[in-house]
């Protein structure tokens, strides 16, 4: 795993060193810059596979014609070694990266279609004057870019394009706006304006510098009506995920599991034990608070497995201190509280280990949060008219005590109605909301509002564009997780914890096999009434204990509303009332005096405000 950047313009080698030295963070075992002409590339190195510094990079061809900078892992890329050597390839290294590379110098384009892995690289032609840039598939490694007058940059990170003096550093009205009600930037946004992400599952070719457009090259196939048979789909999906994990131990370092105890982490625990002579390593954390912690369920899992299991607990004085040394280093705003613990999972198993395997994409894939059995019951208020719903909606506020306990019945309540206050396919996202844009105006100060209303239609509405006239409204859901919540939530939350600690995290469920197996399947194999995630559960059923795969989901959580009232309200109320030019101040002073009253539990907006403010006072946006 590394941090990447490059750029065709002026400025060469000086500035590429800046670039590459905020990255340091994702490759602390080496950093090096090479430049010529125009061309810049940086690249700083987590040694995983071939330590040897002959596999360092900026990586060139034998022949020194092409240039790669790459960030991530082709897990295959043995096999590829192999096709590759049949057509008369030798190879220096024994690293992934030579074998990508020459993927790329043989197949161009058509490499895409051959990797399996997460990743995100650019390879320069010295020849053609040419830059080829991929993401992998589901936008597990990160890569923004940006074209400027007379440059064209790109970088694993946003703080690494920022140190080119050529980009200028201004906050987006959409981007803030986007982030409000989602609590992270969407790609292809990024809160700078003028600066993008590039989609998963999307290269971008550049000539001498010159503005392109993203191409596709993958999509997550719809949901089929037909399906095979139960019997059928379990022996397909147990051959998929003994592959993915198995191909996910290769490393030349410790190799470790996250285990929280539910069931996708612990289904990836149970198939690397079976790959593994002695008992892996597994990490949790748990919380002094009984309604968040799992820690009980991560032992019982990791004692029924075998594995050797580390714990901590994450205290309310160490998230404190957390907050202090995870948002300086967040160049986006990002209001998903579980990044705290993820960090502290990651800086506890890099104790021990730099490579670990988590269990992130089995919610997506497998109809697993809460929202998919909402949708369950969602005919039930479908029908009722707006002004009903938002009645409805301050009656429940009235009649239901705010509550601290995770995920409790006044938030359900609450988030499942205002789901009802947009168009249907805005359901799912107006459930995870944090502010609903219609609230926007309320909040904003008049020079950010402009088109508040409509973000979510500008957001979510090209995606859908992708999707045939026919699709049914749960391809649809799915189709937007894969592409708004998993890719610019979970997968950016674990990136950035883990690399912050310089460990790298790997998803067996989003391997790129198993997600167009599960994907394809129709709902009725991921949810069955309440019950979700139907086929895992299935699939482990003997493999794990029954208190294990049916228990109910609690989600990695903190106990933020009662933190809020007590061991963080003074920093937080310092930075949430401070002026600024963005917000209302009396919204915001309301917001936070009925917390702290106990009148509503409104840590989903405070944290969402605080993180912004935080970060914006930190980067000098305005």
């Amino acid at each position: 795993m590394c941090g990447i950047a490059g750029f065709w313009g002026q400025e060469g080698k000086a500035v590429g060193a800046r670039m590459v030295a905020t990255l340091t963070h994702r490759g602390p075992d080496y950093q090096a810059v090479w430049s010529e002409e125009q061309v810049t590339l940086a690249h700083a190195r987590l040694s995983i596979l071939d330590l040897d510094p002959r596999s360092h990079q900026p990586f060139f061809s034998a022949d020194e014609r092409y240039a790669i900078v790459f960030n991530g892992e082709i897990y295959n890329f043995q096999a590829l070694r192999k096709q590759l050597q049949e057509k008369g390839y030798r190879f220096r290294t024994t690293s992934d990266t030579e074998v990508l590379l020459y993927a790329y110098v043989e197949w161009g384009v058509a490499c895409l279609e051959k990797l399996r892995g997460m990743f995100a690289f650019a390879v320069y032609d010295r020849q053609a004057k040419r830059f080829f840039l991929a993401r992998d598939p589901m936008g597990k490694k990160p890569l923004y870019y940006t074209f400027q007058p007379g440059l064209f940059a790109f970088a694993s990170e946003l703080k690494a394009l920022w140190q080119h003096p050529a980009i200028p550093r201004r906050l987006s009205a959409q981007a803030l706006q986007a982030y409000l009600v989602l609590d992270y930037v969407p790609t292809p946004l990024s809160i700078s304006e003028g600066i993008y992400k590039l989609e998963g599952g999307h290269y971008l070719v550049v000539e001498e510098g010159r503005p392109a457009t993203p191409q596709p090259y993958w999509s997550p196939p719809l949901p089929q009506k037909e399906a095979p048979p139960l019997p059928e789909a379990l022996r397909q999906l147990d051959t998929l995920l003994h592959e993915a994990v198995q191909l996910r131990l290769i490393a030349d370092v410790p190799v470790g599991v996250f285990l929280s105890g539910g069931i996708d982490s612990s289904l990836v625990a149970w198939y690397a034990q079976q790959h593994s002579e002695s008992p892996i390593l597994t990490f949790s954390i748990g919380f002094e608070e009984a309604s968040y912690d799992e820690s009980d369920y991560a032992q019982r899992v990791a004692h029924h497995l075998g594995t050797a299991h580390h714990q901590q607990i994450l205290t309310p004085q160490k998230a404190l201190e957390l907050v202090e040394e995870v948002f300086p280093q967040l160049d986006e705003p990002f209001a998903d509280a579980s990044i705290l613990p993820t960090y502290f999972l990651s800086q506890f198993a890099r104790q021990r280990v730099i490579v670990a395997l988590g269990g992130d994409g089995g919610d997506e894939l497998q109809a697993g949060y809460p929202t998919f059995v909402a949708e369950r019951y969602a005919a039930w208020i479908a029908w009722w008219p707006k002004p009903l719903v938002h009645l409805a909606l301050a009656l429940t506020q009235r009649i239901l005590p705010p509550s601290d306990a995770n995920i409790a019945l006044d938030f359900k309540v609450r988030q499942f109605l205002r789901g009802f206050t947009g168009a249907a396919y805005q359901r799912h996202t107006r459930w995870l909301s944090s502010f609903l844009p219609e609230e926007l105006p309320h909040l904003l100060q008049p020079a950010w509002a402009h088109h508040s209303r409509s973000i979510l239609d500008a957001l979510l509405g090209p995606y859908l564009d992708r999707l045939p006239p026919s699709a049914e409204p749960f391809a649809q859901t799915a189709f937007l997780y894969y592409k708004t919540y998993l890719q610019d939530d979970i997968l950016v939350k674990v990136d950035r914890a883990s690399m912050y600690n310089a460990l790298e995290v790997r998803a067996p469920l989003l391997d790129r096999k198993v997600v167009e197996f599960l994907a394809s399947l129709p709902l009725s194999y991921r949810r069955r009434g309440s019950q979700t995630k139907w086929l895992l559960k299935k699939l482990m059923q003997g493999r794990l204990p029954d208190e294990i795969l049916y228990r109910p989901k609690k989600g990695f959580g903190i106990p933020l509303p009662r933190w809020l009232r007590e061991e963080l309200r003074k920093p937080i109320e310092g930075e949430l009332l401070r002026p600024d030019p963005w917000f209302r101040a009396e919204v915001v002073k309301k917001l936070w005096q009925a917390h702290q009253a106990r009148q509503a539990n409104y840590r989903k907006l405070l944290w969402n405000l605080y993180t912004f403010k935080r970060f914006a006072r930190q980067w000098g946006l305005g």
